[in-house]
């Protein structure tokens, strides 16, 4: 039951004043939060050699491996396009990408430097930004901001919910039939990163979209930190310029739709990241027993008398 308006007001009348909040998790000297930006600067800028190159069409997806180490870059061939990106690791798709933790220790919205964490038990960096032509936009004079962690990616099921009529190409379908030819299926796809995707809250802390910022040949880079198979959505949603639900707004966003390329290189010098010190991605190293103790047999267990 909800207290009286009388007794509400009262009590916001009486809450005292609130600090200006720090971050929950700020990187210090040494922290993996704390990426070395004069050595992530010098291997986005070393000499490369193109591994693959591939075009993906509008309302489609795709999925790619890319080597630890490697560099792998999104680009808008022909101007603004969303791309809702799922990112696993490349021997185990348990390791996935994990955007709600990946918020809290960079931000809602992420840039050059900030990095793509992986889930529990792993816990490490999948991929960290490297590059990011979009990062002048800053934060918009709705509060929105770019590369979006804050929503997931849209899907037939809330589409059905919404609008009474399923679609076969959201990004979630998109997703799901891309990953089939690496054995996954859609239980393996999770929340994305909305990669060219301008979002934010609203002054009731309502989730929006604003039109995509980018222009032909924007791109976002990624430094793979261990192998990595990613999967990637070019959004029904298009631009965003025209966002709706339901069949009448799909062939509306289709006017705004626009193809996605991929491509992933590797350092010309094979040896440069070892000379730098670069190392792949560790696993946390918590032991996972969360305080138990568990016997192998009668043998080993503990009694108490």
């Amino acid at each position: 039951m909800s207290v009286s308006k009388d007794e509400a007001e009262a009590r916001l009348k009486a809450r005292k004043p609130i600090p200006k909040p720090k971050p929950a998790y700020l990187p210090v000297t040494g922290s993996p939060l704390t990426v070395d930006k004069d050595l992530y600067a010098s291997i986005a800028a070393a000499p490369r050699v193109q591994l693959e190159e591939f075009v993906i069409p509008i309302r489609s997806g795709r999925a790619w491996k890319a080597p630890a180490g490697s560099i792998v870059r999104i680009s808008t061939p022909e101007g603004a396009q969303v791309g809702d990106l799922n990112i696993w690791n490349a021997h185990n798709p348990r390791e996935k990408f994990w955007a709600a933790r990946t918020k809290q220790l960079h931000a809602s919205h992420v840039s050059t430097y900030d990095r793509l964490w992986s889930c529990l038990p792993y816990m490490r960096p999948l991929v960290t930004i490297v590059g990011d032509s979009l990062s002048w936009y800053g934060v918009d004079e709705h509060g929105g901001r770019v590369h979006d962690l804050l929503g997931t990616g849209c899907d037939g099921y809330i589409s059905s919910v919404l609008s009474g009529k399923g679609y076969d190409f959201h990004c979630r379908s998109n997703l799901t039939r891309a990953v089939l030819p690496f054995g996954l299926n859609e239980g393996d796809v999770h929340d994305v990163i909305n990669i060219f995707q301008v979002t934010g809250l609203d002054d009731q802390g309502r989730y929006f979209m604003s039109p995509c910022p980018a222009q032909k040949g924007d791109y976002i880079e990624f430094l793979a930190e261990q192998d990595v198979l990613m999967a990637l959505s070019t959004c029904p949603g298009g631009d965003l310029s025209l966002w709706g639900f339901g069949a009448d707004s799909e062939k509306e966003m289709i006017k705004c739709c626009r193809p996605l390329k991929v491509e992933v290189f590797a350092l010309e010098d094979s040896s440069f990241l070892q000379k730098s010190r670069w190392k792949p991605a560790e696993p946390a190293p918590y032991n996972g027993l969360h305080g138990m103790f568990v016997p192998e047999g009668e043998h080993s267990a503990v009694t108490k008398s």
